[in-house]
């Protein structure tokens, strides 16, 4: 303002004008006033009542145990379809035949396989146990061989020990013999100088010759004898070295011969070996031509369809829904909400398709929700930005709804400090995360 003039239209009493005082006599601005008033003061009073943070978060239902979820049966070997045993919505046990399909694969279309393979096994079999008594029978003859190398060694032994007796007695004999060419030569000596005094007649002399070169002859048989005595203990020592070849010989033969039987016995076991696990697997391969149920449930949905079909192994075939399950929720909450989320925490649960009315932060004021308690919090972020936490009723509150099936749509509210409604207020307004929050399941756990 210039202040030109001498009216200040800042400090001028409107009241004085007519309009204004017609105005202020009206009684709807008195009333709206204490309305106004009233609200401000209502609103005083609700911004210091006390208000329950929570974690909010979406999921769905679904069981608390992996074996109870919905699963998908898959055929374990290619084939083709040739038989439906059950409908979709049908109820089947454990162990109820789904679906029948034939084989497809060349190694396994004989009809006879399993049993030509069993005939395999039992030859294979009876050759086994026929090279275990070759090995037997060799190892017997083994020792037969050894109980001879000895018997044979001992007589051997025998005879060179007879040997050199004989060669003793030679020598004796031959000694013996020695002393009678001695004495046959001192008598004839002395028959001759006897008769040359007279003493003896010519035939004594000659009689003594005689028996001189009777001695004589008898001393070279002794020899003889001796050397041949000899001749016996060399070749009973020959004789030793040649039993020990010939029954070494014998001996190697029959281990080398047991060697080979054991090598073919082994080799055998191993076709044994191998034919039965043949024949194992091709009789667990017949099992599998019938899909059966895995447990007792509802069958979904049907996931291939019609007959003559190939498929492959590892096929899904139908979907079950077990009859008997713990039901849980999962749900997902934010990054920042993670650390506050605790397993044993309490949470507020309610389900589309249920009437419900919910306060946030006044949970005893809501209608239609349900308790539960967290049981497990992944640790690795889902595909949606988000941090899975799975919720199981908790058997302190009132149960769950039967008619709950898996996967509706379900809301949860973690209940985590009470603070004043301004605070709730001031902190949506700047962003800021909740109180960092313990419950107390947890503090009494440790």
């Amino acid at each position: 303002m210039l202040n030109i003039s001498n009216n200040n239209p800042i400090t001028e009493n409107i009241s004085q004008y007519p309009t204004v005082k017609n105005l202020e006599k009206r009684p709807h601005y008195k009333i709206l006033n204490r309305i106004i008033i009233g609200v401000t003061i209502i609103v005083l009073i609700i911004f210091f009542l006390p208000w329950t943070q929570n974690i909010s978060g979406t999921g769905s239902v679904t069981t608390l145990k992996p074996d109870q979820r919905p699963q998908t049966i898959h055929t374990a070997i290619a084939g083709r379809i040739e038989k439906w045993y059950v409908q979709e919505g049908d109820f089947v046990e454990k162990g109820d035949t789904i679906l029948f399909i034939s084989e497809i694969k060349e190694d396994y279309l004989d009809p006879n396989l399993v049993a030509n393979t069993k005939n395999q096994v039992d030859a294979k079999v009876l050759s086994e146990q026929s090279y275990q008594g070759k090995v037997s029978a060799l190892d017997i003859q083994i020792g037969a061989i050894e109980n001879e190398r000895k018997l044979k060694l001992q007589q051997a032994k025998n005879k060179i020990r007879q040997a050199v007796l004989k060669i003793t007695s030679d020598s004796m004999d031959l000694e013996a013999v020695k002393t009678q060419v001695k004495i046959a030569t001192t008598q004839f000596n002395r028959a001759i100088t006897l008769n040359k005094e007279g003493l003896k007649p010519l035939t004594d002399v000659e009689e003594k010759r005689l028996k001189l070169q009777e001695v004589e002859a008898k001393i070279i048989t002794q020899e003889n004898k001796l050397l041949a005595s000899k001749n016996e203990f060399l070749n009973a020592k020959v004789e030793i070295n040649r039993i020990s070849a010939e029954y070494s010989e014998k001996d190697s033969k029959a281990k080398s011969d047991q060697f080979t039987a054991l090598s073919s016995q082994y080799d055998t076991e191993a076709q044994v070996n191998k034919l039965k696990n043949q024949y194992a697997n091709y009789n667990i391969r017949n099992g599998l031509y019938y899909i059966k149920a895995p447990q007792t449930g509802y069958v979904n949905r049907a996931l291939q369809s019609g007959l003559g079909e190939t498929i492959k192994e590892g096929t899904p075939i139908v979907s079950i829904m077990p009859s008997k399950y713990d039901i849980a929720v999962e749900t997902f909450v934010s990054p920042i909400d993670l650390p506050l989320i605790a397993k044993g925490e309490k949470v507020r649960v309610w389900f589309d398709g249920w009437p419900t009315i919910v306060f946030s932060g006044w949970p005893n004021m809501s209608y239609g929700t349900f308790g539960g308690k967290v049981v497990a919090i992944e640790n690795f972020i889902s595909d949606n930005g988000k941090y899975r936490v799975l919720i199981a009723p908790d058997a302190a509150e009132q149960k769950w709804p039967k008619q709950l099936s898996i996967g509706a749509g379900a809301q949860t509210i973690a209940l985590l400090d009470n603070v004043p409604v301004w605070f709730e207020v001031w902190r949506k307004l700047n962003g800021f995360p909740p109180n960092y929050y313990k419950p107390t399941v947890a503090k009494e756990k440790k």
